[in-house]
């Protein structure tokens, strides 16, 4: 057979394999892609967060729930604040946010274990740093088997997250340890039967150690980061890429509800927020990048999507006299 020939074969093999290829995928869109819904949002909240904007953390709550209109929420159960002296658990604070949400009828996702929602990423105690790695995972369940049995009567908890983005490198955090995950997963699930939410990087992530653990998947959304080598990155993704990824994933494993956990709604720059200007952060997040944010989500049709930034937009209308933020959320809340 002749050069000419052969290298007619291979395109026309080439040409087979991608028809097959989108043939498959085409399938896998059509049979796994999730329902499309309309989008309900919620917010993620960090007491500590809001103290380190310098803002009255219990005023900036209220405000949330009362004033902007959230009636999904997102806590956090920072170990370091559940168990800041070695056996001596502290709730107060946590309880009152579960209470002031619940007079309310606003539904919650309790974040649970070592790796939770804001910097450092791995809120671990300072005694419990001191132990082996052994020790400090032992007593870490005893802290989420703490929290679950505290809170599992609360009808308005509807889900907890345990860890967050565990699979994601990402932190001050000790190296994954996907045994012990799994442990924590099944503490959870021996004591309480909702839904058990493990978190991925939705531009970073597979989503496939996350997804063949969970119940329901969480995974990210951002649209500007910062990248100490590149500068600003406006992530090229198409929103039906979400879709065809969380296709696959659902094919692959027993999930079928993806929620977005965290969705960029403040500002991603070269350096903490407290410590960038403000002309600085509306590069990464304004009241036109928050609109076109919400937008792209519209087009993804995922059934829930936590806004990410509260506490920011709160610091905003308070601190620096700027409601725009503030406004626009109400607006997303309101729908």
């Amino acid at each position: 057979m002749s050069r000419q020939k052969i290298k007619k074969e291979n395109i026309k093999k080439i040409i087979a394999i991608i028809a097959l290829l989108s043939v498959v995928l085409f399938l896998i869109f059509v049979i796994y892609v999730p329902k499309k819904e309309d989008v309900k949002y919620g917010v993620t909240f960090s007491k500590d967060f809001a103290e380190y904007r310098g803002l009255d953390w219990k005023e900036t709550y209220i405000a949330l729930l009362d004033d902007a209109g959230v009636k999904r929420m997102r806590l956090p159960s920072y170990w370091t604040e559940i168990e800041p002296e070695k056996g001596n658990y502290f709730f107060e604070n946590l309880d009152w946010q579960i209470e002031e949400a619940e007079k309310r009828g606003v539904k919650i996702i309790l974040s649970l274990g070592q790796k939770q929602p804001r910097w450092p990423e791995c809120h671990i105690p300072d005694w419990a740093n001191k132990l082996n790695k052994y020790e400090r995972q032992d007593k870490l369940i005893k802290v989420i088997t703490s929290v679950v049995e505290r809170y599992r009567y609360k009808e308005n908890i509807v889900a907890w997250q345990v860890e967050n983005e565990p699979f994601l490198p990402y932190g001050e955090c000790p190296e994954l340890d996907k045994n012990f995950l799994d442990r924590e997963i099944a503490t959870v699930r021996s004591l309480d039967s909702r839904p058990v939410i493990i978190s991925d990087s939705g531009e970073l992530g597979t989503w496939y150690g996350a997804g063949k653990r969970a119940d329901i998947l969480g995974t990210t959304l951002y649209r500007i980061v910062w990248n100490e080598k590149i500068g600003y990155i406006h992530y090229p993704i198409s929103s039906i890429l979400y879709r065809l990824k969380a296709a696959i994933i659902m094919l692959l494993t027993s999930v079928d509800k993806i929620i977005i956990v965290e969705l960029q709604a403040e500002p991603w720059g070269p350096k903490m927020i407290i410590d960038t200007p403000l002309e600085e952060q509306y590069k990464s997040m304004s009241p036109k990048q928050f609109r076109e944010n919400i937008e792209y989500v519209k087009k993804i049709e995922f059934s829930e999507a936590y806004l990410w930034g509260g506490e920011w937009w709160y610091w905003l209308k308070t601190k620096k006299d700027d409601d725009r933020i503030w406004n626009e959320a109400k607006k997303v809340f309101a729908d």
